[in-house]
């Protein structure tokens, strides 16, 4: 009888060892993606804000372990389980890998005037817009979920007013998200310019053989690729398959197949940004470096760094660290039209040609335009009717916010941690109105 027990406890476990480990590899892919979200911003934000990692909510987090040296991070679950690691590469930043990526040498950025400018004193209306934007009047528990961690405001090309959350300063570099993708239309501005590529090319990657050939850098811009897509921020979705568990981001997203027809349909995805710059990096030849050297170089960007994928694709949907300032900088050049310093680094007209929405059939994301959004949309209305009709704009995930206002001569620039709380909740285009009230 006992041996007939024994017998039956080990098949019990047996099955359940089997059904385990089962499990692990059903929920293997979904791990990884918390993982290596979590070992990626551990990195970024140790080497950057000296600071721990910025996480979500999320059923997850509490499971997740992070191990981060002067290498990078390691995450884990449970110490164990679906371990992730970010490099960190001086220059380049923090990039996801199985091992140690190589980009090569890095161009040196000397540092503009305006990060190096004194702090300004602002006038008491200015003040009390910025108190606004960082909830002077909630809670601190309140002012903790709103999440502002900086607010610069340029007028006429000066810094006339700046505040920063504890923990931050000018000099700290914070994470733009998406607002990269309007980067990314300056960078292809600035190639335009020197002859590099057209917005009507096409035949972009040699394995398009079917309708994908038809689509152009153009297309990649207004995101009307057509190729097929889900933004979603969730386990398990195309943009965070790309970002955590794709070694080479643009390749994965070449492969997928069209859902709608070429320059039909505009359909938000950061994977066709990271797909043009594999683009512009093959074009051009330079690699990871290629934004240091054509953009940040010649701006005077100093804290600026693009991470790149393991492949060496910078990876231009999401991966754009700066300063505050120095993304205040970027909004000026914006403003100017693509002259920094008296020297023209974008073809005149530039942006009035990439903050223009072209007609589609359909959009999931209107007053989108070739990476900016915009406040006239294809059929007159303004979609933030407290801003004026010319504002543009940069939109990054968990709050990030860069205002360009032409008719008012300003740049407004908002960082911070935000996941919990609504983009209508941020108070952003209320501080961009509040300021062109108060500056006049």
């Amino acid at each position: 009888m006992r041996r007939w027990i024994t017998r039956i406890v080990l098949g019990l476990l047996a099955v359940l060892l089997v059904a385990g480990v089962a499990g692990y590899w059903y929920l293997r892919p979904l791990l990884l993606t918390g993982t290596g979200y979590a070992s990626h911003s551990a990195c970024a934000m140790a080497e950057f804000a000296g600071a721990g990692p910025d996480l979500p909510s999320n059923p997850l987090v509490p499971y997740l372990r992070n191990d981060v040296n002067r290498d990078g991070a390691s995450s884990t679950v449970l110490g164990v389980l679906a371990k992730q690691r970010s490099w960190y590469t001086p220059g380049y930043g923090c990039t996801l890998s199985s091992s140690r990526p190589d980009f090569g040498s890095f161009t040196a950025v000397s540092a503009n005037d305006l990060s190096k400018a004194p702090a300004p004193t602002a006038s008491p209306e200015v003040e009390a817009a910025l108190a606004k934007a960082f909830g002077d009047d909630l809670l601190d528990a309140g002012q903790d979920t709103l999440g502002t961690r900086a607010v610069v405001v340029l007028k006429g090309g000066e810094l006339v007013a700046e505040r920063y959350a504890e923990g931050f300063d000018a000099t700290t570099p914070q994470l733009g998200w998406s607002m990269a993708k309007s980067v990314t239309s300056l960078l292809v501005g600035r190639l335009v310019e020197q002859g590099g590529v057209e917005l009507d090319d096409t035949q972009l990657r040699p394995e398009w053989t079917d309708g994908r050939a038809d689509i152009s850098i153009d297309d990649l811009l207004r995101m009307t690729s057509g190729l097929s897509w889900d933004e979603t921020y969730d386990l398990g979705t195309p943009i965070t398959r790309m970002l955590y568990l794709e070694s080479d981001m643009a390749g994965y997203v070449a492969s997928l197949d069209l859902a709608h027809p070429v320059g039909e349909f505009q359909q938000y995805s950061s994977g066709s940004t990271t797909l043009l710059c594999s683009v512009l990096t093959e074009r051009t030849r330079i690699g990871a470096d290629l934004p240091r050297q054509k953009l940040f170089a010649p701006l005077g960007l100093s804290s600026a760094v693009w991470e790149p994928d393991a492949a060496g694709t910078p990876v231009c949907g999401s991966y754009l660290w700066a300063s505050p300032r120095d993304w205040a900088s970027i909004g000026q050049f914006a403003l100017q039209d693509g002259v920094w310093n008296g020297k023209r680094l974008l073809p005149e007209g530039w942006m009035a040609e990439t903050t223009t929405v072209k007609p589609v059939a359909a959009t999931d994301e209107v007053g989108y335009a070739a990476g900016w959004r915009v406040n006239t949309s294809a059929d007159g209305s303004l979609p933030e009717p407290v801003l004026p009709a010319d504002t543009y704009w940069a939109v990054g995930h968990d709050g990030q916010r860069m205002y360009v206002v032409p008719s008012a001569d300003l740049v407004v620039v908002r960082m911070g941690f935000s996941p919990d709380v609504a983009s209508e909740d941020l108070r952003t285009e209320e501080l961009v109105a509040d300021v062109i009230a108060a500056l006049g």
